[in-house]
C-alpha cells in the first residue's frame, strides 16, 4: 500500500516512512456550507492527495457534531448538501473512499457512549475548545459541546482507523482518541489500534482582517474569510480590504508582519510554490499591487471548483444518493468491529 507523499506527515513519527503500512485513514468535516480557503488548504486538499495514495479512506460529513452548535433544520439540511457539493467539487472521489453522512451510520453514537464510560469529565473540562466555544454560549455550555471529543473518538475508533489528517487545533482531541484506546484496550484486551496523527505541512490561514487569528466561518467580519465559492469580485474586495501594515515591500516575516506572510503563504499555497519563490516573483512589488496578484491567483484556483459546486448543487438527489450509498458502504465495515466491541463489554 502506498503511503502518503511530502506534503503530509505523521506527528509522532515525524514522517510516514517506508515501512509503515497505513491501513485506514479516517477524517471528517463538519457542514457549515461552502468551505473556506483555509479548510480547502488546511484539510481538503490533503483528503484528495490522500484518497489517491491510500486503499482505505473514509470521509464523512459530520452533522451529528454541528449540533453543539445551535442551528435551524432547514439551514443544517442545506449546509450538508453545500458542503457534500464542495468536497465533490475539489476532487474527493466517491470510488476512491468512503463519503457518507455520520448520523446515516448510528453506531457512531453508541461506541461514543461506551466510550464516554472511559472518559472522566476533568480531561474533557481541560480542552481548550470546551472553554472557547462556552464562552460563546453565555458560559452555558452544552453536554454536547463537552462531549463531542469522545464523539470524535468514536468516530475513529468504529473502522479502526490507523491514521487521521487532523489540524494543530485538534491534535489534544486526537491524543484523547489514543488515550481512549489504549484505555479500552488495557480493559478488553488489545483491540483498537492507536490512531496517528497526519499533519498538513501547508502554512495556517489566518483571518484576512486580523492576521493573528485562523480564517474562520464564524468571523462576523465578512470581509474576513474567502469562501472557495466567491464570486471573483468578492474575492478582490477581501484582498483589497486585507490588513497589512505601512510597509511596502512583500516580505515574509509572520511574527513581525503577520498580514502581508498570510498573503505570502495564501499565494504560495494555491499556486504550489514555495515562499522563496513566491518572494522572487514579487520582488518590486508594493503590497497593494501584491493583493492583487494574490486575488487573481485565488479566482484562478478556484474558478473550476467554483463552476462544479453549482452545478452539483442542481442535483440534490444525486448528493444524497452518494452520502447514502458511502454510509451503507460505511456501516458494512463498521458492523463486524462493532459487534465485537458489544461482546467484548459484554452486551453479547
Amino acid at each position: 500500500m502506498a503511503t502518503p507523499s511530502g506534503l503530509i506527515r505523521a506527528l509522532h513519527r515525524g514522517t510516514l516512512g517506508q515501512n509503515m503500512v497505513v491501513d485506514r485513514i479516517f477524517s471528517g468535516i463538519q457542514p457549515t456550507g461552502t468551505p473556506h480557503l483555509g479548510n480547502y488548504l488546511g484539510a481538503i486538499q490533503n483528503w484528495v492527495n490522500l484518497q489517491e495514495e491510500c486503499s482505505s479512506v473514509l470521509y464523512s460529513i459530520m452533522d451529528m457534531h454541528s449540533l453543539t452548535m445551535p442551528k435551524e433544520p432547514a439551514v443544517l439540511r442545506q449546509n450538508i448538501l453545500d458542503t457534500t457539493a464542495a468536497v465533490l467539487a475539489c476532487g474527493i472521489d466517491p470510488k476512491k473512499c468512503f463519503l457518507f453522512r455520520q448520523s446515516l451510520v448510528p453506531e457512531h453514537a453508541e461506541l461514543a457512549w461506551i466510550l464516554g464510560c472511559l472518559t472522566n469529565v476533568p480531561r474533557l473540562l481541560r480542552l481548550p475548545q470546551w472553554k472557547m466555544k462556552r464562552a460563546s454560549q453565555n458560559n452555558e455550555g452544552t453536554v454536547g459541546l463537552l462531549t463531542y471529543p469522545v464523539l470524535q473518538a468514536a468516530d475513529i475508533l468504529l473502522y479502526k482507523s490507523t491514521h487521521v489528517p487532523v489540524g494543530e487545533d485538534q491534535v489534544l482531541h486526537l491524543e484523547l482518541a489514543q488515550d481512549i484506546a489504549q484505555h479500552f484496550n488495557k480493559k478488553y484486551g488489545e483491540f483498537f489500534p492507536v490512531p496517528k496523527a497526519i499533519l498538513s505541512t501547508s502554512k495556517k490561514i489566518k483571518s484576512l482582517r486580523d492576521p493573528t487569528v485562523k480564517m474562520s466561518k464564524s468571523d462576523p467580519q465578512k470581509l474576513a474569510t474567502v469562501n472557495i465559492a466567491d464570486s471573483p469580485d468578492e474575492i478582490v474586495l477581501k484582498f483589497r480590504k486585507a490588513v497589512t501594515d505601512f510597509t511596502s515591500e512583500v516580505t515574509y516575516d509572520p511574527a513581525g508582519r503577520p498580514g502581508v506572510s498570510n498573503l505570502v503563504s495564501i499565494h504560495a499555497a494555491v499556486t504550489g510554490l514555495s515562499i522563496k519563490e513566491v518572494l522572487h516573483q514579487s520582488a518590486g512589488l508594493d503590497t497593494a499591487h501584491y493583493k492583487m496578484v494574490v486575488a487573481e491567483s485565488v479566482i484562478q484556483k478556484f474558478a473550476p471548483i467554483r463552476n462544479e459546486i453549482k452545478k452539483l448543487q442542481e442535483d440534490t438527489s444525486h448528493l444524497i444518493k452518494i452520502l447514502e450509498d458511502g454510509a451503507e458502504k460505511a456501516k458494512e465495515l463498521a458492523a463486524p468491529i462493532y459487534q465485537e466491541i458489544r461482546r467484548l463489554v459484554g452486551f453479547q
